[in-house]
């Protein structure tokens, strides 16, 4: 399951996917999602970490998002909608709790990125990431 939350209407959806460890160690993610009104999105992200060290990592990340029909009220349109590089340097302290700091470029493709230059913003931007990953 999926909900959108933020601009626009809230969004429900029904997921199916893989995800799994591809050759070269890539680890890939490929979702499908379909919606209420005949809505349909896609989604595909992959991931690759460089040891430096048994604990220094880093981590180049790669997502692209595409939808079946335009959302305006969302400010999606049909086709590739988006589109995600990333890179972020973690140190694991143990295993199970590694703090993080990074990069991510986001950027809006094709009829998504007309509709947020219509309603006056960039379809571009670059955030700085921060946090801590932990598991148990």
């Amino acid at each position: 399951m999926r909900h959108d939350f933020g601009q626009g209407p809230s969004r429900n959806w029904l997921a199916l996917g893989v995800e799994g460890l591809a050759p070269y160690f890539f680890q890939i993610e490929a979702t499908g999602y379909v919606g209420d009104a005949g809505r349909t999105a896609a989604r595909f992200r992959a991931e690759y970490e460089l040891l430096f060290s048994q604990r220094l990592i880093l981590q180049p990340e790669f997502e692209v998002n595409a939808y079946g029909k335009d959302d305006p009220e969302r400010h999606i349109g049909a086709g590739f909608s988006d589109l995600q590089l990333g890179l972020r340097l973690r140190y694991e302290i143990w295993r199970e709790f590694a703090p993080y700091f990074g990069v991510a470029w986001f950027r809006s493709l094709g009829k998504t990125a007309d509709l947020v230059r219509a309603s006056g913003e960039h379809p571009s931007a670059l955030q700085v990431v921060g946090g801590f990953r932990f598991w148990f």
